[in-house]
């Protein structure tokens, strides 16, 4: 299955979205990786980019949430926090154990959880930035 950032996914915020975008790219990249069966280092270098990007594109929404006093901040705080350490572990079972039906179906059920939170969550926050 492949990732397409769609209009039922677009916050109207452009940074948001572009993120997203490159979110569903790296999960795609990765993907892609594993069902060629390519070397482990095309495949954690995949994993690796993932992971570090879906740090920087949580810190950056927490920023900006900060700096607009989000009355949501705690809870997609506590998300954020949920999500980034499940996906490691996800990413370290792929990294260990290699791209198992077992494990690639959970990285696919993690992103499923991330386009639900984006499609109501991210978009209240996109909602109460156009106001604020």
């Amino acid at each position: 299955m492949r990732y397409e950032m769609t209009k039922d996914l677009e916050t109207g915020n452009a940074i948001i979205d572009k993120e997203h975008k490159e979110l569903f790219d790296a999960v795609n990249r990765l993907l892609d990786a594993c069902s060629k069966g390519q070397g482990r280092a095309a495949m954690d270098g995949a994993i690796q980019f993932l992971v570090n990007y879906v740090d920087k594109h949580f810190a950056n929404e927490e920023r900006l949430q900060q700096s607009k006093n989000y009355p949501g901040m705690a809870a997609h705080k506590a998300f954020h926090t949920s999500y980034k350490k499940e996906l490691r572990q996800i990413a370290n079972h792929i990294s260990t154990e290699g791209p198992s039906v077992t494990n690639l179906g959970k990285l696919n059920g993690h992103v499923a959880v991330l386009l639900n939170h984006i499609r109501v969550e991210d978009k209240k926050l996109s909602a109460f930035l156009k106001q604020a």
